[in-house]
C-alpha cells in the first residue's frame, strides 16, 4: 500500500508527523548514531520515540546504529538533546552522541563555535573547532559524582574499592552511571564478565561496565548499559576510567584514553572534567517509503 492511499482516518493517529523522514548518520569514534533534526517540528511523536529508536538501530534490519539522537530547540539552553538507545531506554547523556550533535549543529548554522546543550544531565557547555582539517569538540563533563546517591548505587560514602564476582570496582557518575575496573589484560570475554556488573543490585538503575589497563595511556573497552554490549567507544566511559584513575593518583590533570575506535582527551581543570574528541558524518539520507511504512504498521 502506497503512503497516499492511506485513509485521513488511519492517517489521523500516525505517530510520524511527515510523511518522509530525513536524518543523518554519524560517529564519534565508532560510536554510531543516527540523528534527528526537530529544532523546527516534531517528527517522531513522543509516545513513539522508544519503538522507533528500537526499529532503527536493528543492525539487519534498520539503518543500525548505538543510539537515536533527537535534537530540538530549549527554553533553557541553546539546543536540546535526547538520545533513545537499542533497548528503547532514554539515556541522560552520551559523550560520544553529544559531540555527534554538536557537529551537525554547527555545520547546519544552528549555533557558533561555543553553545550549551541541554540534556537530561543538565546543560552541557561545547566548544568546537577544527584540528588538522577534523572536526573536534571539546565537552565540559562537569564534577564527576563519586558518592552513591549520586551514581546511584546503594549504601552511603564513596564506591571506590567493591568486591563484585571477581573483580575489584569503583563506581562514578559522569553523567551516566560507570562501574570502572582496572585490569592487567582487556583479552577478556567482556559478554561474560561485564553483564553481572552491569546488573547487579548495588547498581539500581544499572550501569556501564568499563574495563581499564593502565600504561601511557588508558586503554578501554566498555560495555553500555541501553546497548547492551560493547561499543567501540564511550565518551563518558573515557572520563568516567580517566576520573577514577586521577582520583587514585595513578594520573594527573591530562589523560589520553585509548577506546577501541580512537583516542579521546580528557583534562581536569581543578575537579571539573573536559573531554575532548572528534566527530564524523557518514552520509544524511531519507527513509525509504517501504521502511517508513512498515515502521507505521509496527508502532
Amino acid at each position: 500500500m502506497k503512503l497516499a492511499e492511506i485513509s485521513e482516518v488511519e492517517l489521523k493517529d500516525d505517530p510520524f508527523l511527515p510523511h518522509s523522514l530525513g536524518f543523518a548518520k554519524l560517529h564519534g569514534n565508532g560510536n554510531d548514531f543516527i540523528l534527528v533534526d526537530e529544532i523546527s517540528r516534531e517528527l517522531v511523536a513522543e509516545s513513539a520515540k522508544s519503538r522507533f529508536a528500537i526499529a532503527c538501530c536493528r543492525r539487519s534490519f534498520g539503518i543500525g546504529a548505538d543510539g537515536v539522537l533527537f535534537l530540538a530547540s530549549s527554553q533553557r539552553s541553546d539546543l536540546g538533546m535526547r538520545l533513545f538507545q537499542p533497548d528503547g531506554s532514554e539515556a541522560e547523556m552520551c559523550g560520544n552522541g553529544i559531540r555527534c550533535l554538536a557537529k551537525y549543529a554547527w555545520e547546519s548554522g544552528y549555533v557558533g563555535q561555543s553553545f550549551d546543550v541541554e540534556t537530561l544531565a543538565g546543560i552541557i557547555p561545547i566548544q568546537v573547532r577544527e584540528r588538522d582539517g577534523s572536526f573536534w569538540a571539546r565537552v565540559d563533563m562537569g564534577v564527576p559524582r563519586f558518592n552513591r546517591p549520586s551514581i546511584p548505587a546503594c549504601g552511603s560514602g564513596d564506591l571506590m574499592d567493591e568486591q563484585m564476582g571477581e573483580f575489584r570496582v569503583c563506581a562514578v557518575n559522569t553523567g551516566v552511571p560507570h562501574a570502572v575496573i582496572f585490569v592487567d589484560d582487556l583479552d577478556i570475554d567482556i559478554y561474560e564478565a561485564a553483564p553481572p556488573i552491569r546488573h547487579c543490585s548495588v547498581f539500581p538503575e544499572g550501569a556501564n561496565v568499563d574495563f581499564v589497563k593502565l600504561g601511557s595511556s588508558l586503554q578501554i573497552r566498555t560495555f553500555e548499559r541501553g546497548v547492551e554490549g560493547e561499543t567501540f567507544s564511550c565518551g563518558t566511559g573515557a572520563v568516567a576510567s580517566a576520573s577514577v584513575a586521577r582520583r587514585m593518583g595513578l594520573v594527573g590533570d591530562e589523560v589520553l584514553v585509548e577506546t577501541k575506535g580512537g583516542p579521546l582527551i580528557i583534562n581536569f581543570e581543578k575537579d571539573k572534567a573536559f573531554m575532548e574528541g572528534p566527530a564524523v558524518t557518514v552520509y544524511s539520507a531519507e527513509m525509504d517509503e517501504e521502511y517508513w511504512w512498515s515502521l507505521f504498521r509496527e508502532m
